[in-house]
């Protein structure tokens, strides 16, 4: 993850494409894997906070992907935007 460097920071800052840690418990991790490989699931990041200490927070959450006609039907309402857009114009 990349957090860009205090630019009036002195020889103290951090390095901005280092690896960051996990915050979670053994108990924790092993559910996300599990839900990761059993059902398929993503891990997707949600919020990035950033407090005034300095300590970066990442929410994140299981997500599934979409099916091929939940695409073609995304694909369909785009088309339909568009032309109405141009009729419009």
């Amino acid at each position: 993850m990349h957090i860009t460097e205090y630019e009036q920071g002195t020889y103290n800052n951090h390095e901005p494409n280092r690896d960051r840690k996990l915050l979670l418990n053994k108990a924790e991790i092993n559910k996300l894997l599990k839900k990761l490989k059993d059902q398929g699931l993503t891990i997707v990041p949600l919020k990035l906070f950033i407090s005034e200490s300095g300590y970066a927070k990442l929410e994140i959450a299981l997500a599934k992907g979409k099916k091929l006609f939940d695409k073609r039907d995304d694909i369909k309402k785009r088309d339909i935007q568009r032309e109405t857009a141009r009729k419009i114009k």
